[in-house]
């Protein structure tokens, strides 16, 4: 069996299992017909003055703890992977310190880690996507019909910018210009707010330009699209009461996009995981 986890601090729920940390024992003692493998997949990109580079992977993390909660009181047995850093992100590539890689080898990741886990027998492997960048969505939806024709594997993936899900993170969201904004930075002070620049948060101005409609008009750079500073929307209006708000949300996103996928209906009555607050078309 897994080693127990640590005793969380006072007021933080319990952390789900994480594959890396566990051993080869433990994992065998796991029934891998009630495994869901989650895999966090951030970016390491411009987010503006005030947010970290790796904002889309502590966001990615955050959906992921709150989903594997929240399976686990279904009686799942999820296992965090560790996340996935390096991802398309031409959108954002000309600020320092971006890393963008092919699409192509987006794709060719998650179908190989989709192969190796179908090898255990695991029963489903679920995306918690925070990177939004369009090269990078095509590349993960690409990686999805791959896995899905193979059928070797359950899939779960989200797409935050399509509905049903789309409609369910928030005005800034719904309306494109959140990019290291409200949003965005309301999860950030949530989950990390050790990482957030406070001085300079608090002094941005609000950035109302849409990137959807920039991607709708054919622009590929936050340049382009009205981000000389790499943020869209209002950062200054973040709280970390709201960040918990919207993990709590991605948790049951991901939850429900699991439940479809291995075929098990969403009860009327949802289990409530430990600290998750109480109860398409493409965007970007």
């Amino acid at each position: 069996m897994p080693a127990p986890p640590p005793e969380p601090a006072a007021g933080r729920p319990p952390q789900p299992d994480r594959l890396a940390d566990m051993t080869w024992p433990e994992v065998a003692a796991l029934d891998p017909a009630r495994v869901v493998a989650i895999l966090p997949v951030g970016a390491v990109e411009a987010h503006g003055p005030h947010l970290p580079l790796a904002t889309d992977r502590v966001i990615a993390e955050a959906m992921a703890d709150e989903g594997a909660r929240r399976l686990a009181a279904r009686g799942w047995a999820p296992l965090v992977l560790p996340a996935v850093d390096y991802t398309a992100a031409p959108f954002a590539d000309g600020f320092p310190g971006t890393v963008s890689v092919r699409p192509e080898t987006v794709t060719a990741a998650i179908v190989d880690v989709a192969s190796a886990l179908a090898g255990r027998g695991w029963r489903c492997l679920a995306v918690a996507n925070a990177h939004l960048d369009p090269a990078h969505l095509g590349a993960l939806a690409a990686a999805a019909d791959r896995v899905r024709e193979e059928g070797r594997i359950a899939l779960a993936f989200p797409d935050l910018t399509r509905q049903p899900w789309a409609g369910r993170l928030g005005e800034e969201f719904a309306s494109g210009a959140c990019h290291a904004g409200r949003y965005e930075g309301s999860i950030v002070l949530a989950a990390r707010p050790g990482l957030v620049r406070e001085e300079a948060r608090s002094a941005l101005p609000a950035n109302p330009a849409s990137l959807s409609r920039a991607i709708r008009a054919g622009q590929t750079t936050f340049e382009q699209a009205g981000g000389p500073r790499a943020y869209f929307g209002d950062p200054a209006a973040a709280s970390a009461e709201e960040g918990r708000e919207r993990i709590a949300e991605l948790g049951r996103i991901l939850e429900e996009a699991v439940l479809e996928a291995v075929g098990e209906p969403v009860s009327a009555s949802e289990p409530v995981a430990a600290g998750a607050a109480p109860a398409g078309e493409r965007r970007r």
